[in-house]
């Protein structure tokens, strides 16, 4: 046991390193050349400690999860925890945004020179605004988008609309809508866990989810909303793919899969993680013509509209170029982007990765049946040892033996199916690192990534001293840092 925890530790370490490293470097990066755009690199954000309203509230959060998280999380009836665990993201959002205050943290965050609700008077003709969306998308056009509504397509400037068309206008209602619908994210990558792999990895992984360093920008940014649309998108299909109600819930992941699309051109990198769920699904007829038929819903909508997606995209790659994405460096973000997720999900997360790297090269010792039950949440992991054959047999075998057939029967092993899971988030992470268009401000731009890597908590030992880390990390960067999102 003293061994994987000590590699555990080595791997927050290194971690640790790259932060340190990315911070120095980047500091010299940006007082030498000043071609960062970002002032604490690298995230974007300013040196300010400070407390706030929200401190006491977020100590007392913070210190009842790690006390009673694990706990409640393996007792409480199954719906119970989904709600409690809502509320208890929520509560941590909520007072971790209010640390700046109401005004900085919650009400006038959307509504900057960069964000959204700046144009909610350019729509007063919708469907005329989405023919002529494409033509103020790079600077020099006639009255060219802000920042962030040329950078996404216009389902995310359309729900400020419609919020605002519904009486919840102004920044106020936008930070509301952006806490309790991100907040949800959380419940939906539990219902996935569970669906496949089994509730015991769920519960493990629950305090993990709520406590996470990424609430201090879930809550300051849209991207926490866009966040919770992918993650149910998952979880709908995760649901499908083992039976539960297979034509709604089929249909519900394919819809709000189209609305991801058209929430964030990133976000289409979710079909990564949406093939995994996919491949882990039992061997039976899948829920592709359900997920199908709802997948073109939106775009359908929208290119009626006179939105054209793949023109749009084409001109925001232009437009990224024209601004500080064409003088960001690509050598110092493509691993620097990786610090900033090393700060969002947190040293638990880090230490969890790399069991989840193990539990993918190992192939049980015992039969599979022994290792599907879980202990306690505080009893350790039993240690597996690598077959004899290596590394690549190993997988050949775990692929064969324990993924492929249905959830629940013999020769399936969750810990496998998670971390296969969590493994494809993780590649749609590097895809949209080695890409080019992700250079800084990944602390939000991949919120809806890192919230599936969080779900790998579910395989540490000692969850309150780790949770006690992610918590600390938290309240440290939203109490000495100004965040910009």
């Amino acid at each position: 046991m003293i061994r994987p925890l000590f590699r555990d530790l080595a791997a927050v370490l290194a971690a640790v390193l790259l932060v340190v490293a990315a911070v120095l470097v980047g500091r010299h990066l940006h007082f030498t050349y000043d071609n960062l755009h970002v002032s604490w690199p690298p995230l974007y954000a300013n040196w300010g400690p400070h407390v706030g309203p929200g401190t006491p509230a977020a100590l007392v959060v913070a210190a009842a999860v790690v006390a009673y998280g694990p706990r409640l999380a393996a007792q409480l009836p199954w719906r119970t925890l989904l709600g409690a665990a809502w509320g208890a993201a929520m509560a941590w959002t909520w007072s971790l945004a209010l640390i700046d205050g109401w005004q900085r943290g919650i009400a006038v965050r959307l509504t900057t020179k960069y964000e959204y609700l700046q144009v909610i008077d350019r729509f007063q003709d919708i469907p005329a605004t989405l023919r002529d969306f494409t033509q103020h998308i790079l600077i020099g056009s006639p009255d060219h988008w802000p920042a962030h509504v040329a950078g996404h397509p216009p389902a995310a400037p359309l729900t400020f609309v419609l919020l605002d068309r519904a009486g919840l206008g102004g920044g106020a209602w936008a930070g509301i809508w952006c806490i309790t619908i991100g907040a949800s994210a959380y419940v939906a990558v539990l219902v996935a866990v569970r669906a496949l792999a089994d509730e015991a990895l769920a519960r493990r992984a629950a305090p993990f989810l709520v406590l996470t360093p990424a609430a201090v920008w879930m809550g300051t940014s849209a991207d926490g909303y866009f966040a919770a649309v992918a993650a149910w998108s998952i979880a709908f299909l995760a649901l499908a793919v083992t039976g539960h109600r297979l034509r709604l819930t089929g249909f519900a992941s394919g819809l709000l899969f189209g609305l991801t699309c058209y929430l964030s051109y990133g976000l289409a990198l979710f079909a990564v993680i949406a093939a995994a769920v996919l491949l882990l699904g039992p061997r039976r007829t899948p829920p592709l013509p359900y997920a199908l038929a709802g997948v073109t819903v939106v775009p359908l909508v929208f290119t009626l509209a006179g939105f054209n997606w793949w023109e749009a995209y084409r001109l925001l790659v232009e437009r990224y170029y024209q601004g500080a994405g064409g003088i960001r460096p690509y050598g110092y973000w493509v691993w620097a982007n990786l610090a900033c997720t090393v700060l969002i999900v947190g040293p638990a997360t880090v230490a969890a990765l790399r069991r989840t790297g193990a539990t993918l090269l190992e192939i049980p010792a015992q039969p599979t049946a022994q290792l599907t039950a879980h202990p306690p949440l505080d009893a350790p992991v039993p240690v597996r040892t690598p077959d004899r054959h290596g590394a690549s047999a190993g997988i050949r075998s775990a692929l064969r033996q324990r993924v492929l057939p249905r959830a629940g029967t013999p020769g399936t092993t969750p810990d496998l199916r998670l971390a296969l899971l969590v493994a494809a988030a993780f590649a749609a992470l590097l895809i949209a690192d080695l890409s080019g268009m992700s250079k800084a401000e990944t602390e939000r731009i991949w919120l809806p990534f890192a919230l599936w890597l969080l779900a790998a908590g579910a395989f540490l030992t000692r969850p309150r001293a780790w949770l006690t880390a992610q918590a600390v990390l938290a309240l440290l960067l939203n109490h000495l840092l100004m965040t910009g999102w």
